[in-house]
């Protein structure tokens, strides 16, 4: 049975709305019928039409950008209270601007008439649900209204952990992500809210917080409190590296048991987790659409007990997650409508 395209809007056409737009485009369920976004209509195309591997596939009449699936209509909008949603009927809309992580904001869109709103970021306070595909999933509710798919590193972290947390002891860990600079750091000294995110991204590795840990309880319980988190911004503009060490129980766990664990496992998440045996570096990446991208050179045992594994992802990656959370949501509320 054909069902009616999904009915997404966007907000922040960033990197991540352009790349969900893009991914929207190809598929056969998605359509993104309105994007709101403060910048200028041809800029806003010019953008999409430079990273996109077709740009003849996307094209611009007036407001509109169109490709050979839908229209959405762009908006020049960038506060949550003022996008009209309800014009537009949406099933959805994907906050993806990375500003607007807390309920106040995300209940702006749920009052211009978005019947739910999803951040591509964490939170900043209490929400309905952090939904990470492949983990948890099977556990949302028709009743979920603000909802958060992680972020790119939070989503790795969380894959890797569920599938060796299902075959090994684990006691605690730390994970550094080697992260690609991001859009809100400058791109020279420029003083910030945070010392060292004030100086050039362009010219430093700069050690920075990462949220994931303070939120990883709510998507695998057993790893409350386990894993310490933690980021490096490195001056490349894609890529991403995943560093987790973990202290496993058994002292006869061994690299190769590891890797194979995940080997194993990769199977279950279709698209979303891979692995690799070539010893590849970060631009090898750029543009693979996996969540995970387990490296299989990269794993170590330090002592009795201390393993260290290396995987890879890119924002791509999430952008997919992102649209495979709205798909979740979709069948729930078909469910229920056929109940």
């Amino acid at each position: 049975m054909q069902h009616k395209p999904i009915r997404v809007g966007i907000m922040g056409f960033g990197q991540t709305g352009r790349q969900i737009y893009d991914l929207a485009s190809r598929s056969d369920d998605v359509e993104v019928v309105a994007i709101a976004d403060i910048g200028k209509p041809d800029i806003l195309h010019y953008l999409l039409c430079s990273e996109v591997d077709e740009p003849a596939r996307h094209t611009l009449e007036g407001n509109f950008l169109v490709n050979p699936r839908f229209r959405s209509r762009l908006m020049r909008i960038d506060q949550p209270a003022e996008m009209p949603w309800d014009m537009f009927g949406v099933d959805a809309v994907i906050d993806s601007t990375g500003k607007f992580r807390d309920t106040a904001c995300m209940r702006d869109h749920l009052d211009n008439g978005a019947p739910r709103v999803l951040l591509r970021t964490l939170p900043l306070d209490g929400i309905d649900r952090i939904v990470i595909p492949g983990i948890n999933g099977s556990q949302i509710d028709t009743a979920d209204r603000m909802i958060s798919a992680g972020s790119a590193t939070t989503t790795a972290l969380c894959l890797l952990l569920h599938i060796l947390s299902q075959r090994f002891d684990i006691e605690c860990g730390s994970m550094t992500t080697v992260h690609a600079y991001t859009s809100d750091q400058a791109l020279q000294d420029y003083a910030g809210s945070d010392f060292r995110r004030s100086r050039s991204a362009a010219e430093n590795i700069i050690p920075n917080n990462h949220e994931a840990g303070l939120w990883l309880g709510h998507i695998l319980p057993a790893m409350d409190g386990k894993i310490t988190t933690s980021a490096l911004n490195v001056p490349i503009h894609e890529g991403c590296l995943l560093d987790l060490n973990l202290v496993v129980t058994d002292a006869s766990v061994t690299p190769e048991d590891i890797n194979q664990a995940v080997r194993d496992a990769a199977g279950d998440y279709p698209g979303m987790v891979a692995v690799v045996e070539d010893p590849i570096v970060s631009s090898d990446v750029i543009g693979n659409p996996h969540s995970l991208l387990f490296d299989a050179k990269g794993t170590i045992k330090a002592g009795d007990h201390t393993i260290k594994c290396l995987s890879w992802y890119e924002n791509l990656g999430h952008a997919a997650r992102l649209l495979d959370v709205v798909r979740l949501y979709a069948e729930l509320d078909r469910k229920q409508e056929a109940a």
